[in-house]
């Protein structure tokens, strides 16, 4: 993929960049999973009257699709950030693990357990942690606000 950027000066391999395109590519399926079933559970009628009414498509997409797909979106992410913090074996190739610059997480906490480093490892992934533990109330205060602003709770 990246010799097709290349032309315009933009490096992908062993950059940031370059973890994030991959982080996509991994966690892209896990949102698409979470959303589509709520996709083909919509009802058509619902979006055609929104518009039968004068709504705009703006406010259609705004006020009748997208409250029913918050919820469906944040659990995607949430699974999607769960993947890629502790993603190793696909990201590593594109890493380049050059120091603070396109390093990863999993593969400094490999890098210090291979220098017998264990305290240094388990702060690494305790931080690790406390970050994903964090984003998930995060994610599961914003999912109960949206459910309780729709009126699903």
């Amino acid at each position: 993929m990246g010799q097709f950027f290349t032309d315009w000066g933009i490096r992908i391999a062993f950059t940031p960049l370059g973890i994030v395109v991959a982080l996509i590519f991994i966690g892209l399926p896990f949102v698409v999973r979470t959303v589509e079933p709520v996709l083909q559970e919509l009802d058509r009628q619902q979006e055609e009257a929104s518009t039968s009414l004068g709504a705009s498509r703006w406010q259609t997409f705004h006020r009748v699709l997208l409250p029913p797909l918050v919820p469906a979106i944040l659990t995607g992410f949430s699974l999607a950030f769960a993947r890629g913090l502790g993603e190793y074996g696909s990201v590593i190739f594109i890493a380049g693990n050059m120091p603070m610059k396109s390093e990863i997480v999993p593969l400094l906490i490999v890098t210090k357990l291979e220098q017998y480093d264990y305290a240094g490892a388990t702060v690494i992934a305790l931080a690790s942690l406390v970050v994903a533990f964090i984003m998930l109330l995060v994610v599961n205060g914003l999912q109960h606000w949206t459910r309780k602003r729709t009126g699903q709770d």
